[in-house]
Formats: C-alpha cells, structure tokens, sequence
C-alpha cells in the first residue's frame, strides 16, 4: 500500500510533522475506524478522523436527524431532518474527503450484534449517549481484543479515556454502577 500522490498533497502538513512522516500516514490508512454514533459527538469525530485521512471508517447510528440537535450535530443539516443520521455523516465525509472508504450503518448496537459490528476495526470510538449501548460496545471490544476510546457528554460536563483490553482496566471496571441517567443528555 502506497499514498497517492492527491494524498500526499492532502496530508501534506500532518506528513510533515516530526515523528509523522508518510509511514505514520499510511498507518493511518491502513486504520479500519468504527464510530458508534452520529450525533453531538459522533459527527465531530468522524469529521477529524476522515479528515486525517483514516483508511476506512464506518458510522454505526439508527436515529434520524432531528431539528432541535442540528446546533451540536455539525454534520446534519436542515436539509437532513428526517433522514437517517449515519447516512447523512456519510455523505458529507464523501465530500470532504473521496480518499476514504467511509460506510453508514443504520443499525442499533445490541448485544445480539455488537461482536459482528466490531470485529475487524483497529478501534472502537464510542460517541453515544446512553451508557448501556457503551457497556455493551466496551464488552464487545474487550472480547475481540480492539481498543475502544469512550467520549461523553452532558452539560458543560465531557470525559474521555482509552480501553485497551488487556492492559488496563474495561470501562465496566473503571464504573462498576451505571451512572445516573441525567436528562438533557448532549451527545
């Protein structure tokens, strides 16, 4: 696997950081990246990580956009209401950039299919807004062996960490008790 040469001009600046360079580069295209979650988190991050130029990512939400979310989820638009949130994510990381292999899936993450969903990915990120959908996700990594970096929000309230199985603590052991359900959640 090489860079092409629309590659090397669009990663041009993050090649040409120290300790980067085009091998760093073509790490990153060989990535297979699973967002789980189109939302307040999930378009942020989906936007960088294609931006960055990650070889292949996939975009796990069920939800359609909704008018009342459009001024956190970036990625939806007014002309999106009512479609599918991972499709329209899709969509516009197509535009922003063709090099990446980018897939919406319009599932909900259950236990019945979190070990399908996350097989084959070099990472999990987990941009969703309920804690049992994480729970489920970080079970699902740990038994396959993929990191899963878990990101939340609410409020003026975020925390992320990185689960790497294996090595450290699952984020079942880092929270032992599901967190009380707070209302106004802001994923």
């Amino acid at each position: 696997m090489e860079l092409t040469s629309n590659e090397l001009e669009r990663y041009d600046r993050q090649i040409r950081m120290r300790n980067w360079g085009e091998q760093g580069q073509l790490k990153l295209k060989k990535a297979r990246v699973m967002v789980a979650g189109a939302g307040g988190l999930g378009c942020p991050i989906s936007l960088y990580l294609a931006a960055a130029g990650v070889g292949y990512l996939a975009v796990v939400d069920k939800e359609k956009v909704e008018l009342s979310k459009l001024n956190r989820q970036v990625l939806h638009w007014s002309s999106d209401v009512g479609r599918l949130k991972s499709v329209s994510v899709v969509e516009k990381l197509r535009q922003l950039n063709p090099e990446v292999d980018v897939e919406a899936i319009p599932e909900a993450i259950t236990r019945d299919n979190a070990q399908d969903l996350v097989r084959g990915f070099t990472v999990v990120v987990d941009g969703m807004d309920n804690w049992e959908t994480r729970f489920i996700l970080n079970q699902a990594c740990v038994k396959q062996n993929v990191p899963f970096v878990h990101g939340g929000v609410h409020s003026f309230y975020g925390q992320v960490t990185t689960i790497l199985p294996g090595k450290g603590p699952c984020l079942r052991c880092i929270l032992p008790k599901n967190p009380q359900k707070r209302r106004g959640s802001l994923s």
